[in-house]
């Protein structure tokens, strides 16, 4: 058997990155659908006790924005509220934790950090990994997680 080599095109080769990139949501879509008709709804829904609110700017190139509330009831036994903000590409592999805007501790990566006042909250990510390179343009999740409850936005970034 022999092996033979192919190049392709420039406009076949997007194709075939855009036939993957909506195969992967299609799979997303069915996945959430399933877990969405089996679990209760997403803990960033009212009575959660936090809310993720959407990205700004929304498409954006470099740099975004993310607000999040924390109500009064998550502080309501005065222990601290433990935050973390992750961002991950569409094969869910971690890409960065975004740095906290205005918190006591200072620009501090939002991994596992305290906060003890409930209020709205921001945190900045300038569209880079982990390693310090620039992402690609695309769909990345949002994950904030609050005492181990976590929910889920889109955002896109669009070079």
């Amino acid at each position: 058997m022999t092996l033979s080599y192919r190049s392709v095109s420039g406009l076949e080769g997007l194709f075939r990155r855009l036939a993957c990139a909506a195969l992967v949501l299609v799979c997303l879509s069915v996945g959430s659908e399933a877990a969405s008709a089996q679990d209760p709804p997403p803990p960033s829904r009212p009575g959660a006790g936090f809310e993720l609110e959407p990205n700004y700017p929304n498409p954006f190139n470099p740099e975004t924005t993310i607000p999040f509330s924390l109500s009064d009831e998550l502080f309501a036994g005065g222990s601290p509220v433990v935050v973390t903000v992750r961002i991950f590409n569409l094969l869910s592999q971690l890409v960065a934790h975004p740095v906290a805007l205005a918190h006591p501790a200072g620009a501090v990566e939002v991994r596992s950090l305290e906060y003890t006042q409930p209020g709205r909250h921001e945190a900045f990510w300038d569209g880079t990994d982990q390693s310090g390179r620039q992402v690609a343009s695309g769909i990345y999740l949002l994950q904030l997680t609050v005492n181990g409850q976590s929910g889920t936005r889109k955002m896109i970034v669009q070079k």
